[in-house]
């Protein structure tokens, strides 16, 4: 199938300010996939995708939770099916990769990147990585690396990555300790994880157009939106009074996760949207409003750091990209 009206408009035709998903087109006989698809922003998105007729993969960690969540959806749930995907394991990122490809052997024209953990206390994975790089960043990279042939099948297919406005507050990628293991800070390693979102973004589709793949790749961050991310730090930190302060802003600062899914709709679906575009909300200091192209700070444009990052995240993956 594939988006092969990619070239007919351009984003800046769609104003930010009307933007919703009125506006998303008819996604019959298109597959998606989106992680974290249980709750929260992942929910809303595979929930819009699957409203405008795409077949949708919610791949998520706790399959029970995957099918309320589907069950949640009603009718929409011919369209829906469920995977167990734990991005933190790369054991299960390459089962679930090969299970799925060889399910769906016509491709896959969405992957939507949403899965995220965020501030919590040091823990490491499976694989003994720093837990919020391991989910947040190499899950994701070797998910992509291993659907990339499921990608190169459908024209014009995208890979949307769901970084975060918090990806400012880190001025690079700590490769001296990239782990944490000599000094950690929970937003430094939350903040790190969502540079690294833009700095692979940037790098794929750099990659993608040396190919001369039609593949691309762009970003997005929801603003502040409320969802069960925000309450998951407090809770494993055994804080009541960071939990209930995560509970009142949500409630008086954040806009809906319907909302904040809307950046990540607009980057997988508007036609002619370039590769390595950056979707945020377009209210005030972007933490709400409609869609709209925005900015990325002056670390997540560094080259230099983006071909790091991807010579370092193959090493820890064992993931290598069939990419010149």
């Amino acid at each position: 199938m594939g988006f092969t009206i990619y070239m007919a408009i351009t984003p800046h035709t769609v104003s930010p300010q009307r933007w919703t998903v009125a506006n998303l087109p008819d996604l019959t006989g298109r597959t998606a996939l989106v992680t974290g698809a249980n709750s929260g922003l992942g929910f809303y998105t595979a929930q819009a995708l699957a409203r405008s007729g795409a077949a949708v993969t919610m791949a998520v960690r706790d399959v029970a939770k995957g099918n309320q969540a589907k069950e949640l959806m009603g009718p929409l749930a011919e369209n829906l099916e469920v995977w167990r995907l734990d991005l933190s394991d790369l054991t299960s990122v390459r089962a679930f990769a090969e299970a799925w490809s060889s399910a769906h052997t016509g491709g896959l024209d969405l992957l939507i990147n949403n899965a995220g953990i965020m501030a919590i206390p040091r823990r490491t994975s499976a694989d003994g990585h720093e837990m919020q790089f391991a989910t947040n960043h190499l899950g994701h990279f070797a998910l992509t690396g291993l659907l990339l042939p499921a990608l190169v099948a459908i024209p014009y297919s995208r890979v949307v990555n769901v970084a975060s406005g918090a990806h400012r507050m880190a001025r690079r990628i700590n490769f001296e300790d990239l782990m944490g293991e000599k000094s950690y800070s929970k937003w430094g390693a939350y903040a790190q994880s969502k540079l690294a979102n833009l700095l692979f973004t940037s790098e794929l589709q750099r990659r993608m157009a040396a190919s001369h793949l039609t593949v691309t790749a762009s970003a997005a961050h929801p603003g502040y939106a409320a969802t069960n991310l925000q309450s998951v730090g407090p809770a494993m930190s055994g804080s009541t009074i960071g939990a209930q302060l995560t509970s009142l802003a949500n409630k008086v600062f954040a806009q809906s996760p319907q909302m904040g899914a809307l950046p990540t709709l607009f980057a997988a679906t508007v036609p002619g949207l370039p590769g390595d575009s950056y979707v945020g909300s377009g209210g005030l200091g972007e933490m709400k409003g409609h869609p709209k192209l925005v900015d990325r700070s002056p670390a997540a444009k560094d080259i230099r750091q983006a071909q790091r990052l991807w010579e370092v995240s193959e090493d820890l993956t064992g993931v290598v990209y069939p990419l010149d």
